[in-house]
């Protein structure tokens, strides 16, 4: 069978289907049936009967809407035999019959409250009483179409795992009994601060991989881009959301310059900015304007972004505005204070204020528990003190840093570094 056959072209076209439209498809069932796992169970019934009946007849014109009706008929089916739903279904018998009447044809029906349900379905899946890993699996399973084995792939995990993970989450929100709803008013800070944060946690996965061969995973970066970019559509005055995208689509440009041709990291410093994609640039900064033209206070997404404009403007490492930098990270360490955020205010104030105001910091935060494993710690202080000189501290510190990451590009990187740390390299 060759890569032009007929089948596999329409095979190749229903998987691509499945990945733009099952989001959507799962959260107009989810409506209708109040239950995230049975919607995605049914909404796998029609891709199965969509693999039996494409294959023959081809891929229909408007794919997305046959998936839903589709969909929506098991559903019927379904509550049909359950006489508990009795209510429900004549319910959504009259709601499907005025569509029907009301409507020409399929084309606006799975448009219709799209909006809303997308939103739901966004909530739902990275609802607080999910454990964070688990939130990131159903995210990606439910609004990623992302299989259980790609999900497993992606973050060097066991398939069985991952199913676990989505499995338990799917139970919980049942037991739970979490409507499929958007937040109370009073509710929708904290819970779209979920939201935002298992996006920005796939990205960071992508771009700086916790494990592994790989210094980057570029799918998991742009399966990121795609939810956050979905999110800004269907909340457009939520600053932080902008404040998110415009983050990611920054740091999504500099991938290609991020590794060499080999693989290995090459950090921000030493990037040839020429490699960095200049549409996401753009993008990037038209988001993070439309977070300033929003107003209010600054979040910690919207805080970063305008860090990462910053490098984005800068032609050279020698044209960046690290007081600027420094300061924008003064800031987020006072609206979301972490040890994390001090160690990156260390790396900005060592090249703003040299490198003995930033090591000040950096030592400060020496006996801070959440970092004791986190590699980034030792490097940046083997930065600093190679800065200054005092390569046979640094030579540990790298060594240190080695130790304990599970990258192993990074690895790599912290013991070439140990061998022989160059000047004025900072880490990202």
């Amino acid at each position: 069978m060759t890569v032009t056959d007929p089948r596999r072209v329409t095979h190749r076209a229903i998987e691509a289907v499945w990945r733009i439209e099952s989001a959507r498809v799962i959260a107009g069932l989810a409506r209708l049936v109040r239950d995230v796992g049975l919607a995605e169970e049914l909404a796998q019934d029609a891709l199965v009967i969509a693999l039996e009946q494409w294959l023959e007849s081809g891929v229909p014109d408007n794919p997305g809407a046959w998936l839903m009706a589709t969909a929506k008929h098991r559903a019927i089916d379904l509550l049909r035999r359950q006489t508990r739903y009795a209510d429900k279904l004549e319910e959504i018998g009259r709601d499907l019959d005025a569509r029907q009447r009301a409507e020409p044809g399929p084309d606006t029906e799975i448009e219709d409250e799209i909006g809303d349900d997308l939103l739901r379905l966004v909530f739902t899946a990275c609802h607080p009483v999910l454990p964070p890993e688990s939130r990131v699996a159903l995210t990606l399973r439910l609004l990623g179409g992302l299989t259980t084995e790609e999900i497993a792939r992606a973050f060097l995990i066991a398939e069985p795992t991952v199913a676990q993970r989505i499995v338990r989450a799917k139970r919980t929100l049942a037991a739970k009994k979490v409507e499929f709803e958007l937040p109370a008013p009073h509710e929708l800070a904290d819970r779209l601060a979920s939201v935002l944060g298992v996006i920005y946690l796939i990205f960071n996965e992508g771009y700086a991989a916790t494990g592994g061969d790989a210094w980057t995973r570029p799918e998991l970066c742009q399966e990121a881009l795609r939810l956050g970019r979905i999110l800004a559509g269907l909340a457009p005055e939520e600053p932080e959301v902008h404040g998110l995208v415009g983050l990611m689509e920054i740091q999504a440009s500099r991938l290609r310059a991020r590794t060499g041709p080999e693989g290995d990291p090459v950090l921000l410093l030493d990037q040839d900015r020429r490699l960095w994609d200049r549409l996401l640039i753009r993008r990037g900064l038209e988001a993070v304007g439309r977070a300033e033209a929003l107003g209010g206070r600054f979040g910690p997404y919207a805080l970063q972004a305008a860090i990462a404009a910053c490098h984005a403007r800068a032609s050279s490492s020698q044209d960046t505005d690290w007081e600027r930098i420094a300061a924008l990270y003064q800031v987020l360490a006072h609206v979301s204070p972490s040890p994390v955020v001090e160690l990156n205010r260390a790396v900005a104030v060592g090249m703003a204020s040299g490198p003995v105001a930033g090591l000040e910091i950096v030592d400060a935060l020496a006996s801070e528990r959440t970092l004791a494993a986190y590699p980034q710690l030792p490097a940046v202080r083997g930065d600093l003190l190679a800065r200054l000189g005092r390569l046979g501290e640094a030579r540990r510190e790298f060594e240190r840093a080695a130790a304990l990451t599970r990258n192993a590009r990074e690895r790599a990187l912290f013991l070439r570094r140990a061998a022989g740390p160059s000047d004025g390299t900072a880490t990202e």
